[in-house]
């Protein structure tokens, strides 16, 4: 670059200087003498100057433009690194998660060997059951017979009968025995079914986290200009109250759970020595109107700590997982209690959150829902899913609830401090169970709780 800016001065001063060689003028016939023209040696120096100028400008241009080149070069290098650790990182959270697939897979198919471990178990026992009342029968005959030989047809066959009866005693014992260890063999092998439940859940919830976590950084390589940001796994969360029990949770009281497909919120969690329930319901002093429209039912409302309604959508994720146990607890103003478990199953919004009974109630008391297999829908004053075509069962009892024709129950009834209304149309609108001292009479607290039916087996 040095060399070309010294030809093209050298050549634009021989250019400019033209002017000064001599120069001969011939007159066409005057004969007149020769004249010599030179350039101003100031015109020179200024023409000089400029051209000087002119050169260190472009030197200048050219070490800002070579600096650029250098700062442009060492960013793409620092790009390329980045790209690189990008791409290591999302290959290696890809095998994270297929190591996480490929162990909750071998987990369920450890499951599925012990659930049939565990039926042959019961076949066994129940084969043994079988035989220790035959056992029985056969003792009792011989029962029966040596009484009769004792008392006079003769003493040597009475001897050798009491003699069987008591070898066959022998074996009942021995019988019971193998029978006890079989059912506490099927305990433990429940309890594993169960842990083993919750590692492969535990473990479905961190392999989708995990899928979520590469999704998020695949989106975040598109903006090349954003820095990466390393994140450990977070710790899944527990889908209901029982599984924190599992996990060593003794304690009632407010817990965060997030079930599968859903985002986390926060539970009143009811601990007891069989396990963990999930709390969806609670009447106590009145403070909380329960007379509210269908968004508020689906979402829930009040406060956890005192009277609440958890919300049907909330309560249908945590129960959609399998078979589940709905506790109904209540109690009057004369100290009486009951407590009546239902094995439930709670469908979606698309079916308007319809309840199924699948199976007869444990308890002292009778159903106060109805049993029918297609479910019966849930119902407020605003969305009407009742049975009763003429007649809105909300409206008319208050709250929202199971309604199916108006009659046998409604726990989110308005709450009566006693003495209860006078008026029957008042007092049909209060909490009531019509099993359990007929329709009218008024309650004082209720609590509704669910938990997996695998619970009821440990009670």
């Amino acid at each position: 670059m040095k060399v070309a800016l010294a030809n093209l001065l050298c050549i634009t001063v021989l250019a400019s200087s033209g002017t000064s060689f001599p120069m001969e003028r011939r007159g066409a016939a005057t004969g007149k003498e020769k004249r010599v023209q030179y350039a101003a040696w100031d015109d020179v120096n200024v023409l000089a100057h400029g051209l000087l100028q002119l050169g260190q400008g472009l030197k200048e241009h050219v070490d800002k433009t070579k600096g650029q080149v250098r700062d442009i070069t060492i960013k793409m290098k620092v790009f390329n690194v980045t790209i690189s650790e990008l791409g290591k990182l999302t290959q290696r959270l890809q095998e994270d998660s297929e190591a996480l697939k490929a162990k909750a897979q071998s987990l369920e198919e450890r499951e599925n060997l012990l659930l049939n471990v565990s039926m042959d178990l019961q076949q066994k026992t129940e084969e043994l059951l079988k035989d220790r009342k035959k056992d029985h029968e056969r003792m009792n005959k011989l029962e029966e017979k040596v009484d009769g030989l004792m008392q006079g047809e003769g003493l040597e066959a009475a001897k050798d009968n009491y003699s069987d009866a008591r070898t066959i005693q022998w074996m009942l014992e021995a019988q019971n025995k193998r029978i006890d260890d079989l059912v506490e063999r099927i305990k433990q092998q429940q309890e594993k079914l169960d842990k083993q439940n919750v590692r492969i859940r535990t473990l479905q919830n961190q392999v989708r986290i995990s899928e979520r976590s590469s999704l998020k950084r695949k989106e975040n390589n598109v903006h090349l200009n954003e820095s990466s940001e390393q994140r450990d796994s977070p710790v899944a969360m527990a889908s209901d109250c029982h599984e924190l029990f599992l996990r060593g949770e003794t304690t009632s009281g407010l817990y965060t759970i997030q079930p599968t497909d859903s985002e986390p919120f926060e539970v009143f969690c009811e601990m007891t020595p069989e396990g963990g329930w999930t709390v969806i319901q609670r009447r106590q002093d009145g403070s909380v109107d329960f007379d509210q429209l269908w968004q508020s039912y689906q979402t829930g409302f009040g406060s956890l700590n005192g009277e609440f309604w958890l919300g049907l959508e909330k309560i249908h994720s945590v129960s959609k997982g399998g078979n589940y146990i709905l506790k109904v607890q209540f109690s009057d103003w004369q100290d009486g209690a009951q407590t009546i478990n239902y094995p439930i199953r709670l469908n979606g919004k698309e079916r308007n959150y319809s309840l199924r009974i699948l199976g007869s109630p444990t308890g002292n008391l009778e159903s106060s829902l109805s049993t029918e297999t297609s479910g019966v829908p849930f119902s407020t004053r605003d969305k009407d899913n009742d049975q009763k075509n003429d007649l809105n069962c909300a409206k008319q009892l208050s709250g929202g609830w199971w309604f199916s024709n108006c009659g046998r129950s409604n726990l989110n009834g308005r709450y009566f401090v006693t003495p209860a209304p006078k008026q029957r149309h008042q007092r049909k609108q209060g909490l009531f169970w019509k099993t359990w001292r007929g329709r009218y009479h008024p309650l004082k607290t209720t609590t509704m709780m669910i938990a997996p039916a695998e619970i009821e087996n440990k009670s």
